[in-house]
């Protein structure tokens, strides 16, 4: 979440959709976080949620300028 967020000045709104979004592409796992995840150990874990997070922001980013009134 902490990625997700970053650098964005959010809301209480924007973060609940941040959060939605973060669990969505944790779950979906879309290119290359199903790689990643395949990392030994802990870090593939993790390397796989930096990456869903990451793809989140973009998300995020990308839903607050189509719809800056409702996600502010």
């Amino acid at each position: 979440m902490l990625i997700t967020l970053a650098f964005i000045p959010v809301g209480p709104s924007a973060a609940v959709a941040g959060f939605f979004l973060f669990r969505v592409f944790d779950v979906v796992k879309p290119f290359p976080a199903r790689r990643l995840e395949a990392l030994h150990g802990g870090l593939g874990v993790m390397a796989d949620d930096a990456m869903a997070a990451i793809y989140a922001n973009l998300s995020l980013r990308l839903l607050m300028a189509v719809l800056p009134q409702w996600v502010a």
